[in-house]
């Protein structure tokens, strides 16, 4: 499915839906060029999960993972500065991955292929100033089931 989202507010507004359409934990795997609009997404996406407003959402660049409570805990991890995989482990990226809780990854295409099995892949991708073209697949069986969730209301806003 592709999306164009034509400002911040709208871009947002598609992580607010998908976070309040979750009652359960999901992966997405968020990739593009820098301001492309993946964190800008995650800001939408804490609203969704009523991450209070008192945490300002900001892309974890140097502290890499970011923990906010709402109605469904949310991890921000940010790999930018990842440059050997095997940094992973030591950032329990597994275990936080396998938490039941929900995990937005900036720069995912940093992470080995299969190291996530289930997940929603998104595609950030600049048209101008303002306006992206967003890219959604699903991979796994859960992911699956809330990307169909996604484009039924979708289709009917």
């Amino acid at each position: 499915m592709n999306l164009t989202t034509y400002s911040l507010d709208e871009t947002q507004a598609l992580g607010k839906d998908i976070g309040g359409m979750l009652n359960t934990g999901a992966t997405f795997a968020l990739t593009g060029d820098l301001g492309s609009g993946k964190t800008s997404f995650v800001q939408g996406l804490a609203k969704g999960l009523d991450v209070s407003e008192k945490y300002y959402i900001t892309s974890p660049t140097f502290t890499l993972i970011n923990e906010y409570p709402g109605r469904c805990r949310l991890f921000h991890i940010d790999l930018y500065r990842i440059e050997n995989p095997s940094d992973l482990e030591e950032l329990g990226l597994y275990e936080i991955l396998h938490s039941g809780d929900v995990t937005a990854i900036e720069w995912a295409d940093r992470l080995p292929i299969d190291f996530i099995s289930d997940y929603i892949d998104m595609k950030f991708k600049i048209l101008d100033d303002e306006s992206r073209i967003i890219s959604i697949s699903a991979t796994g069986q859960e992911s699956t089931h809330l990307m169909k969730k996604l484009e039924q209301r979708l289709m009917n806003s």
